[in-house]
């Protein structure tokens, strides 16, 4: 199997033109397979011997080891392509590693701001010149309807139902539904809407922006990204807090405080429930440290 494994790595230089990098980390993945499969034999496997049960094998032990997950997927990934380059070159008949699955990587949990520090944030934007006010009920619409920003800055005056706190949102696929607009977030749009400028072409019945720049047009999924890092900067929040971080927090805050997942799965407009559950995960989390802050008898051992 090393006459092989050298031969795959001149084609990965010569006719791929991979680089000095690629080919050592393809190098050190091959050589790791060599050695788990050679043991204490005195010779090497034969490539057109290995089959998908050694090679299950190799990989429990990875996993055993407490490799991580992307460990395992690159290595996975490098024996796919020296037993495609097997078949190739004729000393494999099949892939016996294409039927492996890389693992699925962890989910990280969503940054989520606590009730606190929405209210920081929802405060910061002055309520004294027109672009506070809009910054305002920017942020606080899509903290009310859990949107996304690129459906924020969708929005319409058609789409807004001010005195039954609806809006009409357009989310991924063009699929739409109808959110939520609070008390809160419905006095804002209010306020914003008395001192908004218009451009004149913007200024049709049909096809007026709720959200405008300083020259009156549809504002940018950018400008609201600039905007808020103005204002984390202002109050000293996360700075990894992002637009969508007001949808996290928006889905993590019903959950705590008792709203059913499939209700928050409409209000999201998630297709399926799975996408949802991550947020089950993040309430969980909060419980447990609080939990553990407040318990006498929380600390194990």
């Amino acid at each position: 199997m090393r006459s092989e494994i050298d031969r795959f790595l001149r084609y990965l230089a010569a006719e791929r033109n991979a680089s000095e990098l690629t080919i050592k980390s393809y190098r050190e993945d091959l050589e790791a397979l060599l050695r788990f499969l050679q043991g204490d034999a005195p010779q090497p496997p034969d490539p057109g011997k290995i089959g998908l049960l050694d090679l299950r094998t190799y990989v429990s032990a990875m996993h055993e080891a407490g490799y991580a997950k992307t460990s395992v997927s690159r290595r996975l990934a490098s024996m796919r392509s020296f037993f495609r380059f097997g078949m190739r070159e004729g000393w494999v008949e099949r892939n016996p590693a294409k039927p492996l699955r890389n693992p699925r990587p962890d989910r990280k949990l969503p940054h989520v701001l606590s009730d606190d520090e929405v209210a920081t944030l929802l405060g910061a934007p002055s309520a004294d010149e027109p672009a506070g006010l809009r910054d305002r009920a920017i942020l606080e619409t899509m903290y009310s309807g859990g949107l996304r920003v690129s459906e924020t800055v969708g929005l319409g005056d058609a789409d807004i139902d001010l005195e039954r706190g609806l809006m009409r949102v357009r989310g991924k696929g063009k699929r739409e539904r109808l959110a939520m607009l609070g008390s809160h977030a419905a006095e804002s749009v209010e306020r914003w809407r008395r001192v908004r400028v218009l451009h004149p072409s913007e200024d049709r019945p049909d096809r007026r922006p709720l959200f405008t720049n300083r020259f009156g047009k549809r504002l940018t999924t950018r400008s609201v990204g600039r905007m808020l890092e103005k204002y984390l900067a202002e109050t000293g929040l996360d700075r990894r807090t992002s637009p969508h971080t007001l949808r996290h927090s928006f889905a993590t805050h019903l959950l705590d405080r008792g709203a059913d997942i499939r209700s928050v799965q409409e209000l999201l407009g998630h297709k399926s429930l799975v996408t949802t559950q991550i947020y089950t995960h993040v309430s969980t989390a909060g419980l447990r440290e609080a939990y553990e802050k407040a318990h006498p008898r929380s600390a194990l051992g």
